[in-house]
């Protein structure tokens, strides 16, 4: 499992870049990622606190944030919508058999956790969470407001680069149960993906009728299979 230290010694650089012939992509430098970062930190909106950063994660972030927080926070931010809309190809999932991963697109709006980052510990954590989720150009880093029960927050989500070459676009759900109920990678399955980000939002007290009718519809393609 990926974790803080890994990440932060390379290892998702590392994995992209040995294995660049099955993504079709370069990894971003460390140095392409700083400047990234420093780019979206000077767009931080002007009314936000001064109390940290808020980061918002809706799928993999939910059970492994894997940077050091202060606070967690149940949140929803409008004009984005969680969707299966990533193809991946290596991870959880391979070139013959890709799985699909979550990301942010536009429309509806999403629940999901706010984390808030110490002021001291911004450069540091943030430079981690970038190694990992900038490491490819598929996610677009992005300011939002978060809605939690301790009042609106401005923070950090991220969500899909729709000129990448891996956005899947609108999925239809039993080609999306398909590929979750079979693929897997070297980080694990995609059905396994699920069902951590279903776990971890229950224990939020969030209920996603889109997961929870995609995990139904692995159910009933594993029970057909192990029938025939």
């Amino acid at each position: 499992m990926l974790n803080r230290d890994s990440i932060r010694d390379g290892v998702v650089y590392n994995l992209l870049k040995n294995n660049q012939h099955i993504t079709k992509t370069i990894p971003q430098t460390p140095e392409e990622r700083s400047e990234s970062l420093k780019n979206t930190l000077k767009e931080k909106p002007s009314y936000s606190t001064g109390d940290g950063v808020w980061v918002f994660g809706y799928g993999s972030l939910l059970w492994n944030p894997a940077f050091l927080y202060v606070e967690r926070l149940r949140g929803k931010i409008y004009g984005y919508h969680r969707s299966y809309c990533i193809w991946a190809h290596l991870g959880r999932g391979s070139p013959d058999n890709p799985g699909l991963m979550l990301a942010l697109d536009r429309g509806g709006s999403c629940c999901g956790a706010a984390y808030r980052i110490a002021p001291e510990r911004i450069e540091e954590e943030l430079t981690i969470l970038w190694s990992r989720e900038m490491a490819l150009k598929t996610y677009k880093p992005v300011w939002v407001k978060i809605h939690t029960n301790g009042g609106p927050k401005i923070g950090i989500t991220f969500i899909i680069n729709r000129q990448d070459h891996r956005y899947a676009g609108r999925v239809l759900p039993n080609l999306i149960a398909k590929h979750l109920a079979t693929a897997k990678g070297s980080l694990g399955t995609s059905l396994e993906y699920l069902e951590k980000v279903l776990i971890s939002l229950e224990e939020l007290d969030i209920r996603d009728p889109t997961l929870i009718d995609l995990k139904q519809r692995v159910i009933l393609l594993q029970d057909a299979g192990s029938t025939v």
